[in-house]
């Protein structure tokens, strides 16, 4: 192991020893800014982070971003730098991208061999789909006019290092929904006195498949998830009221409007059946995640430049990705790499014991420094 790879891996591991929620990153802001301003980069901080390098005379800037923060998971990992913060994990990777992109500042700080400005970009709350609009708020598009950006999400179960990616639709949106159905309680020994909403709200998480089975294209690529059923039942009392709560996932805005329709018609059209009431409530927490063309082209050409097994027009991923706030507002490409096909490695996004694979610190580095020699080239007047 190189020391490069060294100082990369003390790195990663550290961050995933300390995790930090959305908008708590406070230690790992700190520590990015520190990396950044060592190696001579401007940093510019507020709900996230930002350096700015710059070399040549060129006028075009790139943004890469990576994302910092942790899940509300208690770690099962048993190596030896497992999370120190009780109820808290890196269970999404986001250490490591945020560690291989401070890695690529490292490369292109010591050898600049590009014409123009790379904009480095740390977003905080990721998961909550908060971050990234919040930097938008904060101004950071007028502040740092990127003409592209990009970003990185390791892929358990694919192969080591192998980067796939895909123009047009690459992430699915997600829309949380709320379901009150608002029956008439009785005694569970009389049930034919009220309305028990707990059968009512049954046959909802059953007829609230049929969006999906029934209502769109079979290759949509929708979801629909009840990942919450809540009465105010007791051990002899039919509840009166319940909630339903949940997510769908959507790969176009017209089938996002569509579900929501759907899903309304089977609520009052259910609850109708029984002589009840039901409201239903949205809110679109991930917008679609869209790759633009030529972005795209420049990730295949830098994948191919890095020597990275690549997989061309992947199949769109169903997980939904803060980095479309940024994608809708510039040019961008949101790419997977491999982390891994087997041990935790493998083990799925978000599980107890997942743990991004650091031989990747290096490959997603020089990938960065690659994409950034392909978007900024150097001029031949330039060249010694």
């Amino acid at each position: 192991m190189s020391d490069f790879e060294s100082r990369l891996t003390q790195l990663r591991q550290d961050l995933h020893r300390h995790p930090e929620p959305g908008f708590q990153e406070t230690r790992t802001k700190a520590v990015v800014a520190e990396r950044l301003r060592s190696l001579g980069i401007d940093v510019h901080e507020g709900v996230g982070v930002v350096g700015v390098l710059r070399a040549g005379t060129g006028n075009k800037a790139i943004g890469l971003r990576a994302d910092m923060d942790a899940l509300p998971i208690s770690e099962t990992s048993t190596h030896g730098y497992v999370s120190a913060s009780p109820g808290v994990m890196h269970a999404c990777g986001h250490d490591g991208h945020t560690t291989m992109l401070l890695g690529a500042a490292e490369r292109l700080a010591e050898n600049p061999s590009f014409d123009g400005t790379v904009v480095f970009l740390f977003q905080p709350n990721e998961e909550h789909g908060l971050g990234a609009r919040a930097m938008i708020d904060e101004g950071f598009l007028e502040q740092f006019p990127v003409e592209e950006i990009y970003a990185i999400h390791n892929l358990p179960g694919a192969p080591t290092g192998q980067i796939s990616t895909r123009a047009g639709i690459i992430c699915n949106s997600e829309t949380l929904f709320e379901i009150a159905v608002i029956g008439r309680g009785g005694h569970a020994s009389m049930p034919q006195t009220g309305v028990d909403a707990i059968t009512v709200g049954a046959e909802l998480v059953l007829a609230l498949q049929s969006v999906v089975a029934r209502k769109l294209a079979p290759a949509s690529g929708a979801v629909v998830s009840v990942t919450e059923f809540l009465t105010d039942g007791q051990r002899n009392v039919l509840p009166g009221n319940a909630t339903l709560k949940g997510d769908f996932r959507a790969r176009t805005p017209e089938d996002r409007i569509a579900i929501e329709r759907f899903m309304r018609q089977i609520a009052e059209g259910v609850a109708a059946a029984h002589g009840i009431e039901a409201s239903v409530a949205f809110d679109t927490q991930f917008v679609e995640t869209i790759n633009a063309e030529t972005p795209v082209e420049a990730v295949y050409r830098a994948a191919e430049a890095t020597g990275c097994d690549l997989v061309r027009n992947r199949t769109p991923m169903s997980f939904s990705e803060d980095f479309a706030q940024f994608s809708a507002a510039v040019p961008g490409c949101f790419l997977l790499l491999g982390n891994g096909e087997t041990g935790t490695h493998a083990r799925p996004l978000h599980a107890s014991d997942y743990d991004f694979n650091d031989a990747l610190l290096p490959i997603g580095a020089d990938f960065w420094a690659k994409l950034v020699e392909d978007r900024l080239p150097l001029r031949k007047d330039n060249l010694s």
